[in-house]
């Protein structure tokens, strides 16, 4: 049952990534796609250790005082907002929405043990 779970989740999550990468292009986000599977593995290594997590606005952001991996989650959360805009533009709504949207399906998504946040900024692990 746990495999099944585990399978499921990396389904949905690689389902989700395939629907947003493959829309990139049509953003004019060139370079983000690449930028952001080569970061995939040191962020889920910070996810792992506790340091950041998954916040209710759609972007990372430091759970506690360690602030190691500072440049990967500024780098990460700079092209997020790119995609966020993008999508905001063509869907003719606010770049809070899509980050909304969007911080609820890697709620879905997310490993056990990962930090999420709630609407009323306090964390969580899944």
């Amino acid at each position: 049952m746990i495999h099944e779970t585990k399978w499921l989740r990396v389904s949905v999550a690689a389902g989700l990534l395939l629907v947003f990468f493959t829309l990139l292009p049509a953003w004019g986000g060139e370079g983000i796609k690449e930028r952001m599977k080569a970061r995939v593995p040191a962020i889920i290594a910070l996810k792992n250790r506790g340091i950041i997590g998954e916040g209710y606005d759609g972007f990372l952001h430091f759970v506690g005082a360690s602030r190691e991996g500072k440049d990967i989650v500024n780098a990460e959360n700079r092209d997020r907002r790119t995609v966020y805009e993008a999508v905001a533009a063509r869907q003719s709504t606010t770049v809070q929405v899509v980050g909304r949207r969007r911080a609820l399906q890697l709620v879905k998504i997310a490993s056990p043990g990962h930090y999420l946040q709630k609407p009323d900024g306090s964390w969580y692990r899944k």
